[in-house]
């Protein structure tokens, strides 16, 4: 009965921890989410689902060489826990300020790679082959980084758990966060087919089917479009807030105006409404410095091959 009752303490240990680090690498997930149901679009409808499954594959692969390099890391180097935590804050920052100040010209540049991509060669077939290939090698790249992230945001929630707490909660996030990201990208990617397909079914255009396909075709690039912007804005949020633990001026200054507004308004609500909004300002005041910083030092640097 005692080993029981260890067992339940521990699963219950490990439950708690798995929810908040989940709630704080939110901000990956919704970026990785947004970015890897972009890199699939543009592939032929009877490919997405492969091509998603390949990056999948991927994204586990990435997690199975993070995890015990976070472990390792978290048993011999603990003290390194926060510094590379606040570079991962850092990182989310800059790469939502830069998805903003470069959107367009990233845009453009991808459309024309593409274009060029398929109109390489006689063979629009192999040109097909190729520019999924490269958005499959893109699309793990990109994962491998967001993976890292949120390996080090657990690692910072459960660096003073035991070492199995430790493995259980993270290993927990690596598959909720995978299958969750490429279930739902599969699922998004796959909303235009079925409109499509009940728009065909459909008599006419009365029938329910083709308001429910209509319905379908249009949300579609709403619902990307709504991704992106989420992504890019829970990046500022949960950078901010990693950045704002670790400093303390940045940290008090966001208790001083969350104690504010609670006290203003009488409501808790518009309390967390406001410690989020210091977050969001820390992550865009960050990224955008870490952005022109970065511009700054290409600019000063010497040229090289």
């Amino acid at each position: 009965m005692a080993l029981i009752d260890d067992i339940v303490t521990v699963l219950d240990d490990v439950a708690a921890m798995t929810k908040v680090a989940a709630g704080k690498t939110s901000g990956v997930l919704g970026d990785d989410l947004a970015l890897n149901a972009e890199q699939v679009a543009g592939v032929r409808a009877d490919r997405e689902l492969p091509v998603v499954w390949a990056v999948a594959k991927g994204s586990f692969r990435n997690k199975l060489i993070l995890l015990p390099l976070a472990l390792l890391l978290s048993s011999f180097l603990p003290w390194a826990v926060m510094p590379l935590l606040m570079v991962g804050g850092l990182f989310l920052c800059f790469e939502g300020a830069e998805k903003i100040m470069h959107h367009e010209e990233d845009g453009d540049d991808q459309v024309a790679h593409e274009a060029s991509a398929m109109l390489a060669s006689p063979d629009n077939e192999q040109a097909l082959l190729e520019l999924e290939k490269e958005k499959i090698q893109g699309a793990i790249r990109t994962d491998f980084v967001l993976s890292a992230e949120i390996m080090i945001i657990t690692l910072g929630t459960v660096a003073t758990a035991s070492f199995m707490t430790r493995l259980s909660v993270m290993s927990l996030i690596a598959v909720l966060m995978t299958v969750g990201v490429y279930g739902i990208v599969a699922a998004i990617v796959k909303l235009d087919d079925v409109g499509l397909y009940l728009q065909r079914k459909s008599g006419n255009s009365r029938d329910v089917r083709y308001f429910i396909g209509t319905g379908l075709l249009r949300f579609a690039p709403l619902l990307m479009r709504f991704l992106a912007v989420a992504g890019t804005i829970a990046m500022f949020t949960v950078g901010g807030g990693i950045l704002g633990h670790g400093l303390p001026p940045v940290h008090h200054a966001t208790e001083a105006a969350t104690e504010w507004f609670i006290h203003i308004s009488q409501s808790p609500l518009l309390g967390m409404v406001a410690s989020v909004l210091m977050d969001a300002i820390t992550g865009i005041v960050a990224g955008v410095a870490a952005v022109l910083l970065l511009n700054l030092w290409k600019r000063v640097k010497p040229a090289s091959h």
